[in-house]
C-alpha cells in the first residue's frame, strides 16, 4: 500500500508541473474506502510544500461529483486530482467532461482516464502487469 500512497503526492506534484498557475486542487476521492482516506491524507500532507490548497470531493454519485466540481470551478486557478477507486473509474468520463467544461487541468490514476478525456495520468500500467504475470506463470 505504501507505493499507492507515494503516487498520491506525485499526482499533486504533476498537476503543479503541468499547470504552474494552479493554487487550488479538488481531490476526487471515495471516503468509503481506506485507500480514499489515505490517498487524500497524503495529498493533504504534500500540498503546503507544493503551494496548493486541497479540498475533497466525494465520488459515489454522479450528481455529487457534478455539484462539487462545478462549485469548485467558480474560483480561478483550480485543478483536479482524481484518486484511484472503483467509483472514480466508473465516473471517469463524467469527471473528464467536467474538467474540460470547467477548464480544470486534471491528473488521473490510470491511462483509461486520459482515454476518456482527462489531461494526464500517472500510475501503474495494470495491463502490462497482468501480461507479465501471465508470462511468468506460463514458464
Amino acid at each position: 500500500m505504501q507505493f499507492e500512497y507515494n503516487l498520491s503526492g506525485k499526482w499533486l506534484e504533476l498537476l503543479k508541473e503541468i499547470a504552474p498557475n494552479v493554487t487550488r486542487a479538488a481531490v476526487l476521492r471515495d471516503p468509503g474506502i481506506s485507500a480514499g482516506i489515505g490517498q487524500f491524507a497524503v495529498i493533504q500532507t504534500a500540498a503546503p510544500a507544493i503551494g496548493i490548497d486541497v479540498r475533497p470531493i466525494n465520488v459515489r454519485e454522479a450528481a455529487e461529483i457534478e455539484r462539487g466540481v462545478t462549485a469548485f470551478a467558480r474560483v480561478a486557478n483550480g485543478g483536479l486530482v482524481v484518486t484511484a477507486s472503483p467509483w472514480t473509474t466508473v465516473h471517469r468520463e463524467l469527471i473528464a467532461r467536467l474538467a474540460a467544461t470547467n477548464k480544470l487541468p486534471s491528473v488521473g490514476p490510470i491511462r483509461s482516464f486520459v482515454e476518456s478525456g482527462s489531461l494526464v495520468s500517472y500510475g501503474a500500467n495494470f495491463e502490462d502487469q497482468y501480461r507479465r504475470a501471465g508470462l511468468r506463470l506460463a514458464f
